[in-house]
């Protein structure tokens, strides 16, 4: 398969919502709120919620009813971050990021003349990463959860869509038809998602995952053993013989989340509460936010020439970092005492000049001696008694790396192609990295996802995330600060256009009409090179905002995401 077929698939699914000059109001509740991918993993939350259970049972059922209902990005086959506030002050940040597997090695996606072989860290079974999703959801249910419900009651949702299942949407219907060659090369995934009839999908139809449905009910009964070992492991390694891949059922059993220390950091008022590496989302948002903290941003104007300039030179010096400096905790010494300190923010904004683009070539990563001693699903909740919940999860591209564990329902993911399969050469998303995310046995690839808590005297004011790849961090911050410097409401704030640049390469990438043509052509007089985003529009923004009235829930008009509450 060609490289610009791929490229037309991702573009397609980062653009089948539409971008509406004018957001709808945001969905209000009272007790409790969940903001998904899908209506039915929303609901499927609030199920919990209302049986008793609290957000971090409810973000299991969602996560699980995501794997159902979203199968692009939702997934049992692929990994993610967990940013959790609970009511009696306790954070915690959790890491279920994939991993390389132990056959792993540093040039395993080079050609024999030292090039990056074209697709094979992302269209082959060599571009999965051992999964890390179910590790990490059930560690959470079984640490945090109330205790009030059953692991089989909190996946009953997800095992009934999966055995019955369930009438998909347009957009779903169009994803699934968009990617018919890609499911094609894979006999597991065309027998599920392609119809037995050979007519295309429509909104309406039922799509029924039997395999799937007996997996979740594995894991329902033995819990991490049930996906971890046993039947289920024993299908992936299966699968990777079969095809060619590393994953052992050794690398199945060896899997552990972990528990990370969180990124904290403030802007004004806000605490902003955020996930650590092997994520540069939390420490990036931060350095950003430090960085713009000086500058009057309120008075420059929303999207204005000004208020993109400065964006663009935050960002700029932070994506040089992150391609020097971050990679997973466990083998690379991150400088975070560096990457989050104010002082060194504004160390970096003193070389921007107000009026002129800096050129790219002339950033580069600080120094951190001094301070030392992409496709992707997001969901937010909020319950009554103020426990907050930011999950962000991924198989990298839709669809990951297009292969279905025979017998077992699930796609697998493609996080192998966000190591550095090269020093200096991009990934997918553009992003370039150094020796810090080179692959290695056991080690996680980083990754952009920033799923993110913002407190306000102590307690959750906006509760936000996205996917989006590389823009994923830049999309959350502009959130942070449409609510934070120009009183949108959530969902305005969600919905409203936004820009992303990210150091190399040297552009502002655009939403379509994202940018009225005066603020274009002064941004062009200051240096600043624009382009369309290349994937259409950016990130899909799940956010709450929480007020002394009640909730607010903010679901991103990119595509077909769902507020629910009660």
């Amino acid at each position: 398969m060609n490289r610009s077929f791929f490229s037309g698939i991702l573009l397609f699914t980062l653009i089948a919502g539409t971008l509406q000059s004018a957001s709808p109001d945001p969905v209000f509740a009272e007790h409790g709120m969940v903001v998904s991918a899908t209506d039915q993993a929303s609901l499927a939350g609030i199920t919990m919620l209302k049986k008793g259970g609290n957000a971090v049972d409810a973000a299991v059922a969602t996560a699980f009813a995501l794997a159902v209902t979203y199968p692009q990005a939702g997934n049992l086959g692929g990994g993610g971050f967990m940013v959790t506030h609970l009511a009696d002050g306790t954070d915690f940040t959790l890491d279920f990021r994939e991993m390389a597997p132990q056959g792993a090695f540093r040039d395993m996606y080079l050609d024999s003349t030292g090039n990056v072989a074209e697709g094979r860290s992302l269209y082959t079974h060599l571009a999965a990463g051992v999964p890390g999703s179910v590790a990490g959801l059930l560690k959470a249910f079984q640490d945090h959860g109330s205790g009030n419900l059953s692991l089989k009651e909190v996946l009953a949702p997800a095992i009934k869509l999966a055995r019955k299942g369930f009438r998909i949407s347009s957009g779903l219907a169009r994803t699934l038809n968009v990617f018919h060659d890609y499911f094609i090369r894979n006999q597991s995934a065309a027998e599920i998602f392609i119809r037995s009839d050979g007519r295309p999908w429509k909104a309406g139809d039922r799509l029924i995952q039997k395999d799937l449905a007996r997996t979740l009910k594995y894991i329902a009964k033995s819990g991490r053993e049930g996906f971890y070992s046993g039947p289920v492991a024993e299908k992936v390694a299966a699968e990777m013989k079969r095809g060619g891949g590393l994953i052992t059922a050794a690398d199945m059993a060896r899997y552990e989340a972990k528990y990370r220390e969180p990124v904290r950091g403030t802007y004004d008022s806000l605490e902003v509460l955020s996930m650590g590496p092997p994520s540069s989302g939390g420490a990036l948002l931060i350095q950003m936010l430090n960085m713009l903290e000086a500058i009057p941003l309120d008075s420059l104007g929303w999207n204005s020439s000004q208020y993109i300039h400065y964006l663009t030179e935050a960002e700029r010096r932070a994506y040089a970092d992150r391609a020097e400096h971050m990679g997973d905790p466990d083998f690379w010494d991150v400088p975070l005492k560096m990457l989050l300190s104010k002082d060194y923010a504004a160390k970096r904004m003193a070389t921007v000049s107000p009026d002129t683009a800096t050129p790219s070539a002339q950033v580069f990563a600080g120094d951190p001696l001094p301070y030392e001693s992409r496709e992707t699903t997001h969901f937010s909740v909020v319950d009554q008694a103020g426990n907050a919940v930011s999950v962000t999860t991924t198989l990298n591209t839709s669809f990951g790396c297009g292969v279905v564990v025979r017998g077992a329902g699930f796609f697998l993911n493609n996080e192998m192609d966000d190591f550095a399969a090269k020093p200096g050469v991009p990934n997918v998303y553009g992003l370039v990295g150094k020796e810090a995310n080179a692959v290695q046995p056991g080690k996680r690839p980083l990754s952009s996802m920033t799923p993110t808590i913002v407190l306000k005297a102590g307690k959750p004011w906006l509760v936000v995330g996205t996917p989006g790849g590389s823009t994923i961090i830049t999309s959350v911050m502009q959130v942070i600060l449409n609510c934070a410097e120009f009183n949108m409401d959530v969902e305005a704030a969600v919905a409203a256009p936004r820009v992303h640049s990210q150091w190399l390469p040297d552009v502002i990438m655009t939403e379509p009409n994202g940018l009225v043509k005066d603020v274009r052509v002064n941004l062009q007089r200051m240096g600043h090179q624009i382009i369309p985003y290349r994937w259409g529009y950016i990130g899909q923004v799940n956010a709450i905002r929480v007020t002394s009235d009640g909730l607010y829930g903010g679901s991103d008009v990119r595509g077909e995401n769902a507020a629910v509450g009660y």
